[in-house]
């Protein structure tokens, strides 16, 4: 599978505990892993749906790293967009670095904070199914000030920009450089976090996987030790609800 600049390839957990998220996310979506790289690439356990990789789980380095899930955007040059990254007013957290034969990783961060991954394809191309249940399906930034946040993304990654309104609130998707911007070759988005949200909560990323039966997998998660964050509800485009792992990394869900 290719993924053009910008789209999103891959998403992984920081998380305390690997184990505990094996058993989590596969009750909760049917994953198995494989077993694992070794300490050179920081025990990064593959996820794999139906014998293809669609996501990672790795121990946090450090306890004092947020417990998180990432996603990671599609680049041929992950150190030319790290520096475009800076020039559009975003930070370098990690400086791109090769992972062995695997490509070349980084992580940056948008002018809000809300942080993300490049990633230059070599062995690991990305994802190896997308949109089925207990694949990845989407990404959207939440974050306060659209007018700061959308020219950094269409500067550094050439988006096309498409407004719509769900739920009342104002969003805005994104397609590839040189797609015509709309909801059919979207690929991510922006949401504008409301007042209603508390001042605390960071700009930041979230990324849904795709369920056969949403509200019987936010039941699962609960059941698994896991909470829902945002009950089940429908949008225009299926029904949704944002999850919290049993260790507490938030992702959403997408019943279509």
């Amino acid at each position: 599978m290719e993924f053009a600049e910008g789209v999103p390839c891959w998403v992984d957990a920081m998380l305390p505990d690997v184990e505990g998220g094996k058993r989590f996310y596969g009750e909760l979506f049917g994953w198995t892993f494989d077993s694992g790289a070794g300490p050179e690439h920081g025990r990064y356990a593959q996820a794999l749906l139906d014998g293809e990789p669609v996501a990672a789980l790795a121990p946090k380095p450090d306890g004092r790293m947020p417990t998180t899930w990432t996603v990671y955007l599609a680049t041929p040059d992950a150190a030319t967009a790290a520096a475009r990254v800076t020039a559009a007013g975003g930070q370098v957290i990690t400086e791109p670095v090769p992972v062995g034969a695997y490509g070349t990783m980084g992580l940056v961060t948008d002018p809000e904070g809300a942080v993300f991954g490049l990633w230059q394809a070599g062995e690991h191309r990305g994802f190896g199914a997308l949109r089925k249940p207990g694949a990845y399906c989407w990404t959207e930034v939440h974050v306060r000030d659209k007018s700061v946040v959308d020219p950094f993304y269409e500067a550094v990654f050439g988006y096309g920009g498409h407004d719509v309104v769900i739920g009342g609130e104002e969003f805005r998707t994104w397609s590839p450089e040189g797609a015509e911007a709309g909801p059919d070759t979207a690929v991510g988005g922006r949401a504008v976090m409301s007042g209603a949200v508390p001042a605390e909560m960071p700009a930041h990323f979230l990324s849904y996987f795709a369920v056969a039966d949403c509200d019987a997998t936010a039941a699962a998660a609960r059941r698994l030790g896991g909470r829902v964050r945002t009950e089940p509800y429908d949008i225009p485009y299926g029904r949704v609800a944002v999850l919290v792992d049993n260790q507490g990394a938030a992702f959403g869900i997408l019943q279509d």
